[in-house]
C-alpha cells in the first residue's frame, strides 16, 4: 500500500498519495450494461483524481489481446485486455477461459504491483484476481453487480441443472467475498439480497453514481407524450410488459422509444407488430451518449419493468433528465422510485397496473407533472458520482466509511 505523507507540525495535513488500482471487470467498454458503465465511470473518475488505474477485462476478439491506453469518459485509462472469447448464446458477452484466470492474474499483478484490487464480479477475472491478490497480501474490494439468476437464460442447460448451478455460483461467490477487505453493492436492498442469499455480513451499499450535470432536464409539459426505456433487451428486463401496457392506452396519443440492443429485440419487434403498435414504437438500438441524453430530455416518462435491478443506472439517468419514473416494485427499483413522489411503482408483470400508473403520469396536470420532475431531480442528488469516488477511495486506503 502506498505510504501516506508525514504530517508537518503547524501545516495542513498533506493530501493522500495517489494509489495504483487494478480494476478486475468481466464486462467493460465497448459492452453496454450497468456493470460496464459503472466500471468505466469509476476508472475515469479515479484517473481524473490522479490515481494510476489499470482495468483488466476480456479483449473484444482473441487476437486483440494486449495492453492499451484507452480514452474512457474523456480520461486516458490503462486497459489490459486478456484473450477473450464470445459466448454465442448471448449477443455480446465475452469471457476469459476460467482455467487461465489465475495465470493471467499472476501476470498482471507481477507487472502492475497495485496497492489494491477492486473486483467488479466474482465470476472469472474478478475471481482469479481476488485469489492471487489474497495470496500476495494485496487488499481486495469486491463489488457485486450480479444476480446469478440473470445468467441462466444463456446457459442452454436444463432447468434442474440451472438450479444446481445457481447454488454452486453463490457458494463460490462467498469464497471469493471472504477474501475481500470489503464487499459492496449499489443499494441497501441489493446488500440485503446478497446477505440473505449467501452467508456474508456487512455488505456496504454504495451507489454506482452519476454526474447529473451531463443531463439536460426540460421542466414543464412536453409537446409530445413519449414513454422511454433504456437498457439491454433481455428477458429479465420484461420490456414486453411495457408493450402490453402501451396497447391498453389506445385513447392516448403516446409513443414508446426503446433504446438498447439485446437478444430479445426480434421477439419484441414481433410482439409490437402483433399488438398493432408498429406506428407507436421505435426501436433505436444502441446509440451514442449524445443521442441517449437527447432522447431522455425529450421524453415524458421513463418506464422500467425489470425484476432484476441491483440499482439501474438508466433509471438514475432518467431522473437526472427530470423524468418521472414508473417502475416495477422489485429488488432495488423502489430505492430510486418513491411511489407518488417522483413517479409510481407497479406490480411486477402486471400490464394493467403499469398502464394505470403510466396514465396517471401522462394525464397529470402541469403542476403535478412538474412536481414529479423536481422530485426526480432532488432524489438523484444523493447518487452524485463524487460521493461514490470518495467512498471507494476510503475503502481502498482501509479507512472507515459510512454507507
Amino acid at each position: 500500500m502506498t505510504t501516506p505523507a508525514t504530517p508537518v507540525p503547524g501545516q495542513d495535513p498533506p493530501s493522500p498519495s495517489p494509489l495504483k488500482i487494478a480494476i478486475a471487470a468481466d464486462t467493460f467498454a465497448p459492452d453496454v450494461n450497468g456493470a460496464a458503465r459503472f466500471a468505466e465511470r469509476l476508472a475515469a473518475g479515479l484517473v481524473a483524481r490522479g490515481h494510476d488505474v489499470h482495468v483488466v477485462t476480456p479483449s473484444v476478439t482473441h487476437r486483440t489481446a494486449g495492453t492499451y491506453t484507452e480514452l474512457i469518459e474523456g480520461q486516458p485509462v490503462t486497459v489490459h485486455r486478456l484473450p477473450g472469447y464470445r459466448w454465442y448464446p448471448h449477443d455480446w458477452l465475452r469471457f476469459v477461459l476460467p482455467w487461465r484466470a489465475k495465470h493471467y492474474a499472476r501476470q498482471i499483478l507481477d507487472e502492475v504491483h497495485p496497492d489494491v484490487v477492486h473486483s467488479q464480479s466474482h465470476i472469472v477475472i474478478g475471481r482469479g484476481m481476488t485469489r492471487i491478490a489474497h495470496e500476495r497480501g494485496i487488499p481486495v474490494v469486491a463489488t457485486n453487480h450480479v444476480m446469478a439468476e440473470n445468467i441462466i437464460d444463456f446457459t442452454l442447460l436444463p432447468p434442474f441443472i440451472d438450479k444446481k448451478l445457481i447454488g454452486v455460483a453463490w457458494a463460490d461467490a462467498k469464497r471469493t467475498f471472504d477474501m475481500s477487505r470489503a464487499v459492496t453493492t449499489p443499494t441497501r436492498r441489493a446488500a440485503e439480497f446478497l446477505e440473505r442469499t449467501i452467508d456474508v455480513t456487512g455488505v456496504i451499499p454504495i451507489s454506482c453514481g452519476i454526474d447529473a450535470a451531463n443531463y439536460t432536464p426540460q421542466l414543464g409539459p412536453k409537446p409530445d407524450k413519449r414513454i422511454v426505456f433504456i437498457g439491454r433487451l433481455t428477458t429479465e428486463k420484461h420490456v414486453d410488459v411495457t408493450l402490453r401496457a402501451l396497447a391498453k392506452l389506445t385513447d392516448l396519443d403516446v409513443t414508446f422509444d426503446v433504446v438498447g440492443g439485446g437478444d430479445q429485440r426480434r421477439h419484441l419487434e414481433h410482439l409490437t407488430a402483433r399488438l398493432g403498435l408498429a406506428d407507436r414504437v421505435r426501436f433505436h438500438g444502441r446509440v451514442g451518449e449524445e443521442e441517449l441524453r437527447r432522447t431522455l430530455s425529450q421524453a415524458t416518462v421513463f418506464a422500467i419493468s425489470s425484476i432484476a435491478e441491483l440499482q439501474s443506472i438508466a433509471t438514475m439517468e432518467a431522473m437526472a433528465s427530470g423524468l418521472p419514473v414508473v417502475a416495477a416494485d422489485a429488488v432495488a427499483l423502489p430505492h430510486l422510485v418513491h411511489d407518488g413522489e417522483n413517479g409510481y411503482l407497479f406490480e411486477p408483470g402486471n400490464a394493467d397496473d403499469l398502464a394505470a400508473k403510466l396514465r396517471r403520469v401522462l394525464t397529470a396536470d402541469d403542476d403535478e407533472y412538474v412536481r414529479m420532475q423536481q422530485a426526480s431531480l432532488e432524489g438523484v442528488k444523493i447518487h452524485d458520482i463524487a460521493r461514490t469516488l470518495d467512498t471507494f477511495e476510503a475503502l481502498y486506503r482501509g479507512d472507515p466509511v459510512e454507507p
